[in-house]
């Protein structure tokens, strides 16, 4: 009842404004005929009529800009012979024509004016929809990965209890079952908390807390907490120095704890690609201004249509290299990388022969140098 009512007061005022605009141009025209018909046919008042014509495009539409628009122009001509009786100069006869060609593109131009400002309202009104749905959609997603945080990790725990046996004895099968759980729920929390913070980064930016950070380190920590998943996919990791066989200390600006993610996504990503038997190789090299990270891994390469949509959020690639993920984590990785002033990308190695296609991929970041360096530890 009230949206009846409310409609129903917006169309008693689009009438009355429309009957004001209407009752507005009839004045107008009418002052713009005495001024044409009350002089001298050497004065083309007929000009003045393209304010009415303007205002009925603003408020009548376009049926009747075209009946205001052919009433100016008939008005215009008429004047050269009515009310006056004498010969007319063709230079008069001039003048009304280009007034009344002046009036009809005036009409096409305002009508044409008119559509533009429709489109550009309507496409201003769908921009807006679709910021709304999309502020709606990242509210929702981060509010339900919040909230799915904490029953996950009562979970996680309570299968911890039961795998330590405070509920009572675990055969050696139960061990097995409770462990693949408890994995199963760590890699669902872990996608949970990676599409949490992406959005979070997404809408607030990534906040880092930078300190002093050798990436050879955090490389070495990072392969240690993988070695299982490489153990249980038959792949071997191994961190290289690049044509140096020391080790060095690559030391940068940065955040650990995310540095540390970054490692994590494009080694497991490395892990999962390659093939059973093969090898992760991170090669970690040195330039003058810059640290360069690179991850190999021997899959099947990537594909050059994958190429340039590796790093968008939820991203799934259609090749045969490309494991089922959710999108997020190499997305994540960019903004991490981003965040830090770096630049990552990912490109096709070859080895051995220059001709062949394809021997993996190969993903890889640079970070800007760190001004001095840190004393080391004893």
């Amino acid at each position: 009842m009230l949206l009846r009512s409310l409609q129903h007061q917006i169309n008693s005022f689009d009438r009355n404004l429309r009957t004001r605009s209407l009752g507005l141009i009839v004045c107008l025209f009418l002052v713009v005929l005495i001024l044409e018909f009350t002089t001298p046919v050497e004065y083309v008042f007929g000009y003045l009529y393209t304010g009415p014509i303007l205002l009925t495009t603003s408020h009548l539409g376009r049926a009747a800009t075209v009946y205001a628009t052919l009433l100016s122009v008939f008005l215009t001509i008429l004047n050269l012979w009515f009310p006056v009786e004498e010969t007319i100069e063709p230079s008069i006869v001039a003048s009304r024509c280009i007034a009344a060609m002046a009036l009809i593109v005036t009409g096409i131009l305002s009508d044409r004016n008119r559509c533009y400002q429709q489109a550009i309202a309507q496409q201003q009104a769908k921009l807006q929809a679709q910021a709304q749905l999309i502020q709606v959609r990242e509210d929702f997603a981060s509010t339900l990965t919040h909230d799915l945080k904490t029953p996950m990790l009562g979970a996680i725990e309570t299968l911890k209890a039961f795998e330590q046996g405070k509920f009572g004895t675990v055969t050696p099968t139960h061990q097995k079952v409770l462990a693949t759980m408890i994995r199963s729920h760590l890699s669902t929390l872990q996608l949970v908390e990676t599409l949490l913070d992406v959005y979070r980064n997404d809408i607030e930016g990534l906040k880092l807390q930078l300190v002093p950070v050798d990436l050879v380190t955090i490389a070495e920590e990072t392969i240690a907490t993988l070695t299982d998943l490489a153990l249980s996919r038959q792949v071997c990791i191994n961190l290289s120095f690049g044509e140096s066989e020391f080790r060095r200390s690559l030391w940068v600006n940065g955040d650990p704890l995310q540095l540390q993610r970054v490692f994590a996504n494009l080694i497991t990503n490395g892990i999962h690609h390659s093939l059973r038997g093969g090898k992760v190789e991170v090669i970690l090299q040195s330039q003058s201004d810059y640290h360069i990270v690179k991850v190999l891994d021997n899959g099947l390469g990537i594909t050059p249509e994958e190429l340039p949509h590796l790093f968008k959020r939820f991203y799934q690639g259609h090749g045969d290299r490309q494991v089922k993920g959710s999108g997020l984590g190499l997305y994540l990785t960019r903004q991490i990388i981003a965040a830090h002033g770096g630049t990552i990308w990912a490109e096709n190695r070859s080895v051995g022969n220059p001709m062949q296609t394809s021997s993996g991929g190969l993903f890889a970041f640079r970070l800007p140098t760190l001004p001095f360096q840190p004393l080391e530890k004893a």
